[in-house]
C-alpha cells in the first residue's frame, strides 16, 4: 500500500478505511499522542496509540526524530488543533533516532540558535522554521517561472563559467586547472593562462546579463534563473558568495516599461506566496512577532510579515528620479541631524541601505523606483541619458531591506558604449561580441536582475540571507 502525505490527509474527511503515513516523529506524550511530521506541511498529524496493545519494544523505538510508519482508520478528532487523527493499528520504525546521541533540541528555537543550526544540515531542514522557509522558497521558484512562462519569455541557461566581469567589479572566483604550486609562466613571469583548460583567464559569473542580451535580441524576451557568485569579503547578514539571480531581457523595450515590467513581475509572485503558503507564511509571521519582541521599540516592524506583503501588492510603486531623492533626503530630518550613518552632502552619493529604507518607509510609504543614476556610480552598459551625466538605471526599493532589484534600459548605440567601455578600461577585446551585438539590427532593450534570496528573505521575514538558502556560501564557510 503506497502512503499518503500528511498535508493530503489533513485535507481529508474521516472514514473507516486504513490509511498509511510516514514521517518523522516531532514529539510522543504519554506513551499514546505521536505528533508526526513528513515535510509536506508545516502541520503535524496527531496518532493515537492504544499503548496497552502495543509492544513495550516498538513503544521505546519512538522517540523524537525517528523515521516511521503508521497504518491506522483516520477518525475524527476528540483533541484541539486538528479535525482527524489517525487511530494506530500497527507502527514500523523505519530509522530510530537516539535523543540523547543526536541531541535533536532542533524543534526548540529557545535551545538552537539560527547560526547553530547553519552548523547542523542534517537536522536543520527538520525545524519548523526552516521547513517553511524552504517550502517558500520552492513555491516562489515555481511562482517565477510560471510569471515568464505565461508571459512569453523564453528560459535561457546563460554560462556559469565566463570570461568577462559583466558588474565591472573584479570580485570573481577563478575557474583553473593549472598545478597551483608550480603554474606555467609567460615571458613577463605572470601565470600564462594561454596553457589553463579554456586557454584564457575564465570565473565563475557574477551575472547572466550579457549573455541574455544576445538571446533576446533574437529570441525578443528572455529570462535566466540561476547560479551567480561573488567573492566579495562582506560578512553582512545580506550577502552571500553563491546566490541565485533572476534576470529578464527584453529587446524593444525602454526603461519605463522595465518598470512596468518589475512592478508585475514581483506582484505576481509575492501574491503567488500569500495564496500558496499560507499556513508557513502564517508561522513564519508568528515567529517573528517573537523575534520583533526581543528588539528595541524603535528596531520593530511597523508592519506584520502578511501585512508587509499586502503592502506591496496594494500600493503601486512610487516612481521617482535619483535626482528628487537626493533632495528629499538631504532636507529630512535623518540628514540634518546627522542620524544616517552615512550623510548625504550632495548630488552623486552612492545611496545606502538607511536611505532608500527611509525613502520607502517614511517618506513615500510605499515601495519606489529610482530611476536616471548618476553615470559615475552605475555599470558601462547602461545608456547614456541626453544630459551626458545621467544614465537609464532603475533600483526597485522596499520595506525592511531597500533595495531589491537593479535594472536598466541597456545602452543600444555602438558609438556610445564604445567610448564609455574605453572611458571605464574595459578592454574591447574581451566583449567584442557584446560591442558587436550594436552593429547588427540594434534597438532599445532593456532588463533587470533581482537576486532570488533577497526576495524569499522578504517573503519570509528571515533576518539573515544565509538562513533563506539551503547551503550557504560564505567568507570562511564551505561546509557540507
Amino acid at each position: 500500500m503506497q502512503h499518503t502525505e500528511i498535508l493530503e490527509v489533513l485535507k481529508t474527511e474521516p472514514s473507516l478505511h486504513e490509511i498509511t503515513v510516514k514521517g518523522w516523529v516531532r514529539a510522543f506524550r504519554s506513551n499514546r499522542f505521536i505528533a508526526l511530521n513528513d515535510g509536506s506541511t508545516i502541520k503535524n498529524l496527531q496518532c493515537v496509540v492504544d499503548f496497552e496493545n502495543f509492544e513495550e519494544e516498538i513503544l521505546k523505538k519512538i522517540t523524537i526524530g525517528a523515521a516511521i510508519e503508521v497504518k491506522g482508520i483516520l477518525v475524527e478528532s476528540q483533541g484541539k488543533g486538528q479535525t482527524v487523527e489517525v487511530q494506530v493499528s500497527k507502527v514500523t520504525v523505519l530509522g530510530e533516532a537516539d535523543p540523547e546521541d543526536v541531541k535533536l533540541t532542533i524543534l526548540s528555537p529557545k535551545r538552537h540558535t539560527l547560526e547553530k543550526l547553519r552548523e547542523q544540515a542534517h537536522l536543520r531542514v527538520r525545524t519548523n522554521t526552516f521547513s517553511a522557509v524552504m517550502r517558500t522558497r520552492s513555491k516562489l521558484a515555481f511562482a517565477v517561472h510560471e510569471y515568464f512562462q505565461k508571459n512569453g519569455f523564453n528560459y535561457m541557461h546563460s554560462p556559469i563559467i565566463t570570461g568577462s566581469d559583466a558588474e565591472g567589479a573584479g570580485e570573481m572566483f577563478r575557474v583553473s586547472n593549472l598545478d597551483q604550486k608550480n603554474p606555467p609562466l609567460n615571458e613577463e613571469g605572470a601565470v600564462d593562462y594561454k596553457q589553463d583548460f579554456f586557454g584564457k583567464e575564465t570565473n565563475l559569473t557574477v551575472s547572466g546579463q550579457l549573455e541574455a542580451e544576445t538571446y533576446a535580441m533574437g529570441l525578443g524576451k528572455v529570462y535566466t534563473f540561476g547560479p551567480t557568485f561573488r567573492a566579495e569579503n562582506s560578512n553582512t547578514s545580506r550577502h552571500l558568495a553563491e546566490f541565485w539571480m533572476i534576470e529578464p531581457e527584453v529587446a524593444f523595450c525602454d526603461l519605463d516599461g522595465n518598470m512596468d515590467l518589475a512592478e508585475d513581475f514581483i506582484k505576481y509572485i509575492i501574491n503567488y506566496a500569500l495564496e500558496n503558503c499560507a499556513d508557513d507564511l502564517e508561522f513564519l509571521e508568528n515567529r517573528l512577532l517573537q523575534v520583533e519582541k526581543s528588539k528595541p521599540q524603535a528596531e520593530r516592524s511597523d508592519m506584520a510579515l502578511r501585512d508587509k506583503l499586502k503592502f506591496v501588492l496594494e500600493n503601486n510603486f512610487k516612481r521617482v528620479t535619483y535626482t528628487e531623492a537626493i533632495e528629499i533626503l538631504k532636507n529630512s530630518k535623518p540628514n540634518k541631524k546627522k542620524k544616517f550613518k552615512y550623510v548625504i552632502d550632495e548630488w552623486g552619493a552612492d545611496l545606502q541601505s538607511e536611505h532608500e529604507r527611509f525613502l520607502v518607509e517614511k517618506h513615500f510609504k510605499s515601495p519606489v523606483i529610482l530611476f536616471d543614476y548618476p553615470a559615475k556610480i552605475k555599470a558601462f552598459y547602461m545608456r547614456l541619458n541626453d544630459d551626458g551625466k545621467t544614465v537609464r538605471a532603475m533600483d526597485v526599493l522596499f520595506p525592511g531591506i531597500g533595495e531589491i532589484v537593479g535594472g536598466s534600459q541597456r545602452e543600444e548605440r555602438y558609438d556610445v558604449l564604445k567610448e564609455k567601455m574605453e572611458t571605464m578600461g574595459i578592454e574591447e577585446k574581451e566583449l567584442w561580441w557584446y560591442l558587436e551585438l550594436r552593429k547588427f539590427g540594434t534597438c532599445v532593450h532593456s532588463g533587470f536582475g533581482l537576486g532570488f534570496e533577497r526576495m524569499v528573505q522578504f517573503v519570509t521575514g528571515m533576518g539573515n540571507i544565509r538562513d533563506v538558502i539551503p547551503y550557504p556560501r560564505t567568507p570562511g564557510n564551505a561546509e557540507f
